[in-house]
């Protein structure tokens, strides 16, 4: 098992529960990927571009893009949260997950992906 993969089964419930789905959606929604697990996360790269990346803190799941200037789909319910190059969707229970926002997040950052990590 490589270490992405073990990171989403070894989180408590709900938040296994939560990743697992939400690795379900990302995973049927990009065209091509890759995980990887960089920074003790995983992040999911599309022709080595980053695409997004999961993380569990403070009592909620993050879906993380990278605020590229050209990304601009559901600003409205993202989060920045003073974070110069990432927005999220923010997940506190498995019912706040918003299937159609979430698909059409990901499409649109694997449309405006670049490599690299900051904003272009």
């Amino acid at each position: 098992m490589n270490p992405a993969e073990a990171y989403i089964l070894n989180k408590p419930e709900p938040f296994r529960t939560m990743l697992l789905i939400l690795q379900l959606h990302i995973e049927q929604t990009l065209p091509d990927f890759d995980l990887k697990y960089k920074w003790k996360l995983p992040i999911y790269y599309s022709e080595e571009c980053p695409i997004c990346y999961l993380n569990v803190t403070k009592g909620y799941v993050d879906v993380c893009f990278w605020a590229r200037t050209k990304f601009n789909v559901h600003l409205e319910v993202l989060i920045s949260e003073k974070r110069k190059f990432v927005k999220s969707l923010r997940y506190y229970t498995l019912e706040d997950i918003d299937e159609e926002i979430l698909i059409e997040c990901l499409k649109e950052a694997y449309r405006t992906k670049t490599k690299g990590f900051t904003a272009g």
